[in-house]
């Protein structure tokens, strides 16, 4: 775990070197307005995203009150690449670092990486080959990101303590936005679907589709900074598995542009309610690079 943590600040670096080495270019418009998850980057320029994800319970659909707090900490890391022309083509990988704990311990204990029969899981969990890509040239601002999710954990649950998914996953996201008039407000939508895939033994979302739709509303005072508030529903599908459930998250967050290559992202949701799931809340930070 101390080399995954290596890895993860050794990147966290780089992209904060390479936003501040384009500090003195000339943009029109901030990332943060211009590159929405519909914008695709152009031939040669990279795109580096660090997104991490603390989601907290100690409610569920599954008890009746309180129950012992569990902590799931996801760390993405994104990177991609254009190829081609026009900006309709995005080539890149994903890899997915988890660590969980149980039992009541500590929203932050999670971050500690550990690995302890009952308590905690860490480790690099899965990894996916992924494409970007503009079907239409006329219709620049909706783009689909299609990734195939591979596992690399051999057991989902160890001695009561969930990791990840032991199982494939074909994700599919389809991204439109629209920038009102004057550039002050921003309406993002999103469809994710995922088609879970393996042996239903091995996982309880094998064999299963997630639909989760999501719009965002983004205020922007200035080029430099925005404020957004966000709803999610999510609704997980039987295909054979005997299992579906459901849920519904709002939230809101801030993006500010550090310099003209690397913006900060900070968001917050709150799982208002569902069923077979968690009642919980996420605290988000991300870092994203394009240059």
């Amino acid at each position: 775990m101390k080399k995954i943590k290596k890895i993860a600040l050794a990147l966290g670096l780089l992209t904060v070197f390479a936003g501040y080495s384009q500090e003195n270019d000339d943009v029109q418009k901030s990332n943060i307005q211009q590159y929405t998850p519909s914008k695709l980057i152009g031939k040669g320029k990279f795109d580096i995203k660090w997104f991490n994800n603390i989601y907290t319970e100690t409610k569920s659909t599954f008890t009746s009150g309180e129950q012992p707090r569990q902590t799931f900490f996801t760390s993405t890391l994104e990177g991609y690449t254009g190829v081609g022309e026009n900006n309709r083509w995005n080539l890149g990988v994903i890899l997915k670092i988890r660590s969980n704990t149980i039992g009541g311990t500590k929203t932050l204990d999670a971050l500690k990486f550990k690995n302890k029969d009952g308590v905690a899981r860490a480790g690099l969990t899965s990894f996916a080959p992924s494409v970007k890509f503009v079907p239409f040239e006329s219709v620049g601002n909706f783009s689909i990101q299609s990734s195939l999710y591979i596992p690399l954990v051999d057991n989902e649950t160890e001695n009561g303590v969930f990791l990840d998914q032991n199982g494939f996953i074909w994700q599919n996201r389809f991204f439109y936005d629209y920038t009102f008039p004057g550039d002050k407000w921003q309406l993002f939508t999103e469809l994710n679907t995922e088609l879970n895939f393996g042996d239903k033994e091995k996982s309880f979302a094998n064999n299963s589709l997630g639909l989760t739709p999501g719009v965002f509303l983004s205020y922007f005072p200035t080029s430099k900074f925005t404020v957004l508030a966000l709803a999610q529903h999510s609704q997980r599908l039987d295909l054979g598995n005997n299992f579906s459930q459901n849920y519904t998250a709002l939230g809101g967050g801030t993006k500010y542009q550090l310099t003209n290559a690397l913006n900060l992202e900070l968001l917050y949701t709150n799982f208002v309610g569902g069923d077979n799931t968690g009642l919980g809340e996420t605290f988000n930070l991300g870092l994203r690079a394009i240059f």
